[in-house]
């Protein structure tokens, strides 16, 4: 049990970068200011939506749960 920890552990400590790293804002085409219409559309040349603070929350939301499950397994194989 103890080296399924120590894996997981070293998994999500190696796996953090990727999930904390984006990428930059893609170049206007032309000059001067952003033109409207399709360029705001998902996949145009607008903003982004920022998905890194969602992934880590659900990241860390589901290493609580498994926290969770193997406190109870081990509190059960002790009784």
């Amino acid at each position: 049990m103890k080296k399924l920890i120590i894996t997981s552990v070293i998994a999500i400590a190696l796996s953090l970068p990727l999930v904390l790293s984006s990428q930059n804002e893609p170049p206007h085409p032309g000059g001067g200011n952003a033109p409207s219409g399709d360029a705001n559309r998902v996949g145009g040349h607008g903003p982004s939506a920022p998905i890194g603070s969602g992934t880590i929350i659900l990241t860390l939301l589901a290493a609580a749960y498994g926290g969770k499950k193997v406190y109870n397994l081990r509190k059960e194989e002790k009784e």
